[in-house]
């Protein structure tokens, strides 16, 4: 590891538009005649590989896991109230698209409590669906790799707080 980064092969990363991956190392590579320090990380879920350079690294968004603080702080953010503004459907779909790919997992808790329907509540557009479940996946990612549980229990966990919290 070189004393420019603060990742280690083996740490879970967020990086906003991927959610949780595992950094694998740090490589270097020349591109353009330039020599690069990349930080590799892999996304299991998305089969994927993505190499950040290390001097970006901040700038891209990329940041370590939450710590249990920071996930009991969006957890209690996905036990308040709903607030679903009056604009119309495409313009919030827009803001819910723009708080789950800021990695945050406030915005990201904030976006499952708007979205999530209880059983007694109307059907959900299939857009609506389609964010409220990318939400629920990127935040039970992170849930899970902070609290080492598995994802889906990770996600029942996540909805059964959302249940208790509407009832």
């Amino acid at each position: 590891m070189s004393k420019g980064t603060k990742y280690q092969a083996g740490d879970h990363v967020v990086y906003p538009t991927h959610g949780v991956g595992m950094v694998k190392g740090i490589e270097q590579q020349e591109i353009a005649g330039m020599a690069l320090e990349l930080i590799v990380i892999e996304f299991d879920k998305d089969r994927m590989i993505l190499r950040v350079p290390v001097a970006k690294a901040d700038d891209s968004g990329l940041r370590k896991l939450s710590s249990p603080d920071q996930m009991k702080s969006a957890l209690k953010t996905l036990k308040g109230k709903s607030r679903v503004r009056r604009t119309m459907w495409s313009r919030r779909a827009q803001e819910y698209e723009a708080k789950i790919n800021s990695g945050d997992p406030i915005a990201i808790a904030e976006v499952v409590r708007d979205l999530f329907r209880n059983a007694n509540q109307p059907d959900q557009s299939y857009s609506e669906r389609q964010l409220y479940q990318a939400a629920l996946d990127r935040l039970a990612r992170e849930f899970a790799a902070v609290e080492a549980i598995g994802e889906e229990e990770a996600a029942e966990k996540l909805e059964d707080m959302l249940q208790k919290a509407a009832a």
